[in-house]
């Protein structure tokens, strides 16, 4: 493709179906259809493509692999692309989540129909470089570049304060990110390259990894988002049209655990044994005391929200870990969140379309009139709490078994979350679902439509399919995990060899 890759195609493919709907001027019915298609069709076409890149993947290599590399404008940066085994399930994760969203939003968004597609299409190409990207600065592009169409969307689409949100959003990621540039640019002054596979072989001295790690622990922190940087997220889930909150329930949040797996863990391996019992510390506060505070939401989204920042605490958890247990868990736990919070979204979405109302007292007794929609949402819930036999237990699981082994009273603390996570998944859905159907504005609510049924089927059939088979993602993640833990086992043997020496 114009002497590019597949990886290139594949990224700028959405970009493709935005400047088609560019073209598509007016409002009335046919043209909001063909908009609405075309964007269903392009984030379609760009799965496709993503299922054809899963097949030509060697998952018992831990490489780089469909690398691309050009020259950029002459200026001496590279514009280069590739996956490994820790990059493709989160590219797949992406191209997989996003047609539901755009479907999800053909009758829901009704204003400035086809700005809001354009967004999403852009934001999906930001998405998947991120992923992609093996220059830092290309990188840095992408994961920054992903702040402009979700603050848009946030903000023209969003709720009654979704200005106060979007900007909170905004302003967080961004202060956060700043300090990661500074150190971009302290690691091409001392390796003289942004080439992120020479980075990795870079030797950064004990006293800059530190600061290098710090700055990018300030933007990716934000990103996942950990304790005490949280607060953006509820306010943005809260504001955020429903795909909105789908896109940054499942995807968005994931760059800050990709962030980690990709450079702090394996390019700053001293700074992260150092800091690990401050993750370690953090993740627990997480997982604790934002279950706490979802206990008593009254908010449906806001809720969902919450148990997604305590869910994000068993990534960073098991990711610091550095045992091969951890990180598979930490990287299960991504994919897995990335299915369930999404569609715990889209069954907000499904209620909030028929009532315009997010609070838990509005609702009760809908299993007498949606009674598909309470299975559906009922099997959401139980994968949130991780529940045997869903995606969620999987990797609680691995990330917890990661955790005992590295240190004890961390699993023991973070295991509560299991317990605190079922009392407040459990007491949201026996107010939302069961109960007498007292409220007269609910006796005329209809069950789940097949535009919505065709929406969770796959979702459902995933996370189930997944929960009792998880080989396939493991696989594709070992040979990778694999290479980071040599990697680091082999660095640590050094510092106690110089030690020993001295």
């Amino acid at each position: 493709m114009f002497g590019f890759g597949i990886l290139t195609g594949l990224t700028f493919l959405p970009l493709v179906g935005a400047a088609f709907l560019l073209t598509q001027k007016g409002e009335d019915e046919a043209t909001l259809r063909n908009i609405r298609w075309a964007s269903l069709l392009t984030t379609l076409a760009t799965f496709a493509l993503s299922l054809y890149v899963w097949a030509g993947f060697d998952p018992s290599s831990a490489a780089f692999q469909f690398v691309e590399e050009k020259n950029w404008f002459g200026s001496g940066l590279t514009y280069k692309m590739g996956v490994d085994g820790f990059s493709l399930p989160l590219l797949l994760l992406t191209t997989f989540v996003m047609p539901f969203s755009i479907l999800a939003s053909f009758e829901s968004v009704t204003k400035r129909v086809r700005e809001y597609f354009i967004a999403f299409l852009v934001l999906e190409t930001l998405m998947i470089g991120v992923f992609c990207a093996l220059d830092l600065v290309l990188f840095y592009l992408f994961f920054e570049g992903g702040l402009i169409p979700m603050f848009l969307i946030i903000g023209v689409w969003g709720g009654k304060r979704r200005v106060y949100a979007s900007f909170k959003f905004f302003l967080y990621t961004l202060v956060g990110s700043l300090l990661m540039l500074v150190a971009i640019l302290a690691m091409y002054n001392q390796a003289h390259t942004t080439d992120i596979t020479a980075l990795l072989k870079t030797d950064f001295p004990k006293e800059m990894q530190t600061w290098l790690w710090l700055a990018f622990f300030a933007s990716f922190a934000v990103k996942m988002p950990m304790w005490p940087v949280h607060t953006w997220l509820p306010d943005a889930h809260v504001e955020a049209p429903t795909a909105g909150s789908v896109i940054l329930a499942a995807i968005l949040l994931k760059m800050g655990g990709y962030g980690f797996i990709r450079f702090s863990l394996p390019m700053f391996p001293d700074a992260s044994v150092y800091f690990a019992p401050l993750v370690y510390a953090m993740s627990i506060i997480a997982i604790i005391y934002t279950s706490l505070v979802a206990l008593v939401q009254e908010d449906i989204k806001k809720l969902i929200a919450y148990s997604s920042v305590a869910h994000m605490g068993y990534v960073t958890m098991g990711l610091f870990t550095l045992n091969p247990q951890g990180v598979q868990g930490a990287m299960f736990q991504m994919i897995s969140h990335g299915f369930v919070s999404g569609a715990l979204f889209l069954c907000v979405g499904v209620i909030y379309d028929r009532m315009h109302t997010r609070e838990i007292t509005a609702y009760g007794g809908l299993v007498n009139r949606m009674p598909v929609y309470a299975f559906v949402f009922m099997l959401f819930t139980m994968a949130n709490v991780g529940l045997p036999g869903t995606t969620g237990f999987i990797g609680e699981f691995l990330s917890l078994a990661g955790a005992f082994k590295a240190n004890s009273w961390v699993a023991l603390f973070a295991t509560s979350g299991v317990i605190f996570s079922a009392a407040y998944a459990l007491y949201l859905y026996r107010r939302v679902v069961f109960g007498a159907l007292e409220k007269a504005s609910l006796k005329d609510i209809v069950d789940l439509t097949p535009r919505e049924i065709v929406i969770f089927a796959p979702l459902v059939a995933l996370t189930i399919y997944y929960g009792v088979l998880p080989g396939q993602i493991l696989t594709s993640t070992q040979a990778s995990v694999d290479n980071l833990i040599q990697s680091h086992t082999a660095f640590l043997d050094a510092v106690k060899f110089a030690a020993a020496a001295h």
